[in-house]
């Protein structure tokens, strides 16, 4: 990187938008962003339909036969929103807040309804509306409030009957069996579900970072105390057009982290990763806010609960110390400080259980084999070639190793280049690894989703990095 690459104030100047930027710009802003939720809404209503009539997973067509009625609301509403566009092109009724309605709306028909449903159904006594993890969560708060550590020794697990040796297994960092109290200290109740309390969870942190997203911008401009610079005429008259970009963008990075079958489907019948990616996306609004303790703190709690957000939690470490040595203090504090803090009581309790659910069982050395065995490129390789779990691992790791080379050579240096960072960082590591879920594409998908929404709201600090919307819209 070159001095070219940097504006007066040490800032990056944002990269010129390729080619495929400007498509998808086009193509995400096509009649004010309805174009592309009409595509969303009834693409995910045929996605629904297919889940309820073939899924071989009980839970999955249980959640496919409710949330086909909320996509085809949710198409036929939009539909309205585009002849009310039409008759009138600056109709309320089509614009960006109407569209923030409408998600919440869809977001709720097709996730927390099914969600609810399952729940109450599952506490009358039917044992088919709940995914393995969903019971092994419980299973592991019940033996965090009797015992002190959520995990199983292995001689614990080889004990236990062949059919219930999976689910003796918790590959979740320790703070994941708190959604698991609430029916430990209660019992079998609707709302003591552990998905319950995933989606309370991921409401609260989502709300959270759209409303830091929103908050109006501070403009830098001329002053007494620096008069080296100067207030921007073109920055400030383009400040209601960046707003509204904004709220559009955060509209679309809404919709992928709710809405999309993916995140509405895992929600309703497992659940676990969904407060995982909001407190990631909590993470990152803090930080385009310069709020590197709010940061830490959130992507320290996700990372207390999953290991998939410690690549995270590292990649927004390096941006804070990238900023200054005193946003990466800050944000250290808590990015590292919890995760330790929830398994230091785990390890004096019992270290070995911790290693077997923790380490060895997701490494493939458990008693028994993790179902995550989605037909990807790294579970191909591991199952069809000679030494493929070998192969298989040290692609993945190559691939980490290429992703730390450019963290350390192009750290990133705003809160969205960061998202992007870890949206194709996690990318790779989930194609490659031999074992792993469709479902775990939600992390990409939402990271990827969310850096336009960081470019356009970051503070004055971070504003510098995106190019105002009046320069955007002249290219």
């Amino acid at each position: 990187m070159n001095a070219a690459d940097h504006q007066a104030d040490g800032t990056e100047n944002p990269p010129p938008a390729s080619g495929g930027r400007r498509y998808w710009n086009r193509a995400d802003q096509a009649a004010g962003g309805l174009a592309a939720d009409l595509v969303l809404y009834a693409l995910s209503a045929v996605f629904a339909a297919v889940t309820a009539a073939t899924s071989t997973l009980l839970p999955h067509r249980a959640w496919g036969a409710v949330a086909v009625f909320g996509y085809l609301a949710a198409t036929i509403a939009v539909l309205g929103q585009l002849l009310a566009r039409r008759r009138q092109p600056g109709s309320r009724l089509a614009g960006t807040a109407a569209r923030g309605v409408l998600t919440t709306v869809v977001w709720t028909a097709t996730a927390l309804v099914p969600l609810v449903w399952q729940a109450v159904e599952r506490a009358g006594g039917r044992l088919d509306r709940a995914q393995e993890e969903v019971l092994v969560i419980e299973r592991s708060g019940a033996r965090l409030l009797d015992h002190g550590t959520p995990y199983l020794g292995r001689d614990a697990i080889a004990a236990l009957p062949g059919g219930d040796q999976l689910l003796g297994y918790t590959p979740y960092q320790p703070g994941m069996a708190i959604f698991g109290l609430p029916r430990a200290l209660a019992g079998a109740a609707w709302w003591t579900d552990a998905r319950i309390w995933f989606a309370v969870a991921t409401a609260a942190a989502l709300g959270v970072a759209v409303t830091l997203l929103r908050r109006q911008v501070r403009t830098v401009a001329a002053g007494p105390s620096d008069p080296t610079r100067t207030a921007s005429p073109v920055r400030f008259a383009a400040a209601p057009v960046r707003a509204g970009l904004r709220d559009a963008a955060g509209v679309r990075a809404v919709q992928l982290a709710t809405v999309l079958p993916v995140c509405a489907l895992t929600l309703a019948t497992g659940g676990d990763d969904l407060p995982v990616l909001a407190l990631c996306l909590l993470a990152l609004a803090c930080a385009a806010r310069d709020r590197y303790v709010g940061a830490g703190l959130a992507v320290g709690l996700a990372a207390a609960l999953k290991l998939f957000a410690w690549p995270v939690a590292l990649v927004l470490l390096v941006h804070a110390v990238i900023r200054s040595r005193r946003a990466g203090a800050r944000l250290a504090a808590g990015a590292i400080g919890l995760p330790i803090a929830a398994l230091i009581p785990a390890q004096l309790v019992d270290s070995a259980a911790l290693v077997e659910n923790v380490l060895r069982f997701p490494l493939g050395h458990g008693l028994v084999t993790s179902p995550a065995q989605s037909p990807f490129p790294g579970y191909l390789i591991a199952g069809a070639l000679p030494a493929g779990r070998v192969i298989a691992a040290a692609l993945l790791v190559g691939a980490g190793l290429l992703i730390a080379v450019r963290l350390v050579r192009r750290p990133p240096r705003t809160a969205a280049s960061t998202a992007l960072f870890c949206g194709y960082g996690l990318l790779a590591a989930i194609l490659l690894m031999p074992s792993t879920r469709f479902g775990y594409l939600l992390y990409p998908v939402a990271f990827l989703a969310w850096a336009p929404a960081l470019r356009l709201a970051g503070t004055s600090t971070e504003a510098t990095h995106a190019p105002t919307p009046v320069a955007a819209s002249t290219s």
